[in-house]
């Protein structure tokens, strides 16, 4: 029901971690602004020790290059003939980028050599354990599988929540209404999904729209700017799927709630909860309703089952025919 357009990439160039980490990572460019459009081919970074000590065998030259405190040192304590060569064989491995960590000067060979074989530069003022554990996460990010999906995503009490329907049903409607009851909107109408390295569904925003809705009567509103800053969430994992139909256009899905559906998305299955829209109908109670009774069935709670029970109790003439 819901339109799915994926895109998969696998080469992530360098000026897009550049402009992804600057601020995360105290990220600048120092030399080799004609390298920018190089691509970093595997999300891990790599310290180059061996590789500047010689040894090339098994040299990880698709990642980012960070030098850290001791390789700088290690550099360093050359002499100004060997660090020249360890350095011109180390740039020639065809590496997408360079990053020197806890703003250490960068030596005059690197930025020699950054312009000559037109590879990226960068200066960090983190420790490179922070940087690397950081960088790491921007780099999976950036890697991971992801598409747009359309539907519009709240947040309901920690739960995140994607109401899909066809157009008119009253999917931004509904989310205005959770809104109003002090949940908060992920995106409108379009949500940006990436899977990440958990296998977890996150939702956020597309650029475009981010944190505007368009309301059928009103025409377009900012979120944050009438209902405050907490109405809104950069991004949400995506719990639960929940799809309006109008009622009567579909066979009506099982009402005991014991049959589990659920909504394959970048090949993770998520739960779905198919609600009808008629006349009357409150959809902003019954979405709320269904991203708690989620809640309740993921501690272990299950209505459906435990009334089913019950009943079979009953019929058998257990201990609760007697209740």
């Amino acid at each position: 029901m819901a339109e799915q357009r994926k895109t998969a990439e696998t080469r992530v160039p360098v000026s897009a971690f550049l402009k992804s980490g600057a601020e995360a990572l105290e990220m600048e460019l120092a030399a080799g602004k004609a390298g920018l459009q190089r691509t970093i081919q595997e999300a891990a970074l790599n310290r180059p020790g061996l590789a500047l000590s010689g040894f090339f065998a098994y040299f990880a030259h698709r990642r980012v290059q960070v030098l850290g405190m001791a390789e700088n040192a290690y550099l360093a304590s050359m002499k100004p003939s060997e660090r020249g060569t360890r350095l011109r064989e180390f740039f020639g491995k065809k590496i997408p980028c360079v990053v020197v960590t806890r703003h250490k000067r960068i030596l005059p060979e690197l930025v020699d050599l950054a312009e000559e074989f037109k590879v990226p530069l960068l200066h960090s003022r983190q420790i490179t354990m922070h940087f690397i554990n950081s960088g790491t996460i921007i780099m999976e990010n950036l890697v991971a599988p992801r598409m747009t999906y359309q539907g519009t995503m709240v947040e309901i009490m920690g739960i995140g929540v994607m109401i899909e329907g066809k157009p008119g049903l009253g999917k931004s409607e509904t989310a205005l209404g959770l809104i109003k009851r002090g949940h908060s909107l992920v995106s409108d109408d379009v949500t940006a999904i990436r899977l990440d390295s958990a296998g977890a569904i996150i939702g956020a925003p597309v650029n475009v729209t981010r944190y505007h809705m368009e309301i059928r009567g009103l025409g377009i509103i900012h979120v944050p700017s009438l209902f405050g800053v907490t109405s809104v969430r950069k991004e949400k994992r995506l719990d639960l799927v929940v799809t309006l139909y109008e009622s009567g256009s579909m066979e009506e899905p099982d009402r005991s709630g014991q049959v589990r559906l659920t909504r394959s998305i970048l090949g993770v299955d998520v739960p779905q909860v198919m609600i009808g829209v008629k006349p009357g109908r409150d959809l902003v109670t019954l979405v709320e309703t269904a991203a708690l009774d989620y809640q309740l069935r993921r501690l272990g709670h299950d209505a459906a089952k435990e009334l089913d029970e019950h009943l079979m109790s009953l019929m058998s003439g257990g201990k609760a025919a007697s209740e």
